[in-house]
């Protein structure tokens, strides 16, 4: 099938997933390690799953105020993002340019020092496939994180998240499937980051940005 037809399933697999995932409560109901470790509020999966955008946000998982809001990235680090890819927060919420799938949907909550817990082990095996599957058109995935990167880039994952990044050719370097760079987590707490590895801004952000801008504009 091609043209609009093909178009019509593609919109219609993409809404029957995205209804699936919303309805999810699996880490609530039936959780990996036990009910003891169920996740203690309500579910809200966080996802923009899209038929048409060439760009895919693999993150981790939804902090608090996207908890709240149901919008993927809206807080700080989302407008730290939105700098690193040099679009407007209008662009970025267009889901025929960026689809935002992170690893784990629903806000994990916090441990006991006050950071967000892991991306919950449920959401990856459970859906991930399915959703990569379903967005054949994507042609750049932005591997935000650590466990972003351990599914996006096998074979390719450092020691160290650092080492990872600076090794961010070899996820460009692929001959099949979309290019694939991993990137830190925009979180405000990286400043330190940044600061001590200032080859990211040099090298890596106009690479991103070249990539991006020839992808959605």
């Amino acid at each position: 099938m091609t043209g609009a037809g093909a178009c019509a399933v593609d919109h219609q697999r993409i809404d029957l997933l995205t209804e699936a995932i919303s309805g999810c409560r699996i880490c609530r109901d039936a959780p990996a390690q036990g009910m003891a470790k169920r996740l203690p509020h309500e579910p809200r999966p966080v996802v923009v799953l899209s038929s048409r955008a060439r760009v895919l946000i693999a993150g981790q998982a939804p902090g608090l105020r996207v908890h709240e809001s149901g919008l993927p990235f809206n807080d700080a680090s989302g407008d730290r993002l939105r700098d690193w890819l040099s679009v407007s927060r209008e662009e970025f919420y267009d889901r025929d340019r960026f689809a935002i799938v992170p690893m784990g949907f629903c806000f994990p909550g916090y441990d006991d020092k006050g950071s967000d817990l892991p991306p919950r082990m449920e959401c990856a095996p459970k859906w991930r496939r399915a959703v990569i599957d379903a967005m054949p058109q994507v042609e750049l995935v932005l591997a935000i994180g650590a466990y972003a990167q351990a599914w996006h880039m096998p074979g390719l994952v450092q020691k160290t998240m650092t080492a990872t990044v600076e090794n961010w050719r070899a996820g460009f370097g692929v001959n099949h499937g979309p290019k694939v760079l991993p990137l830190p987590h925009p979180s405000w707490r990286n400043s330190g980051w940044l600061k001590r590895n200032p080859w990211f801004a040099a090298e890596v952000l106009p690479v991103l940005r070249q990539h991006v801008d020839r992808l959605v504009r």
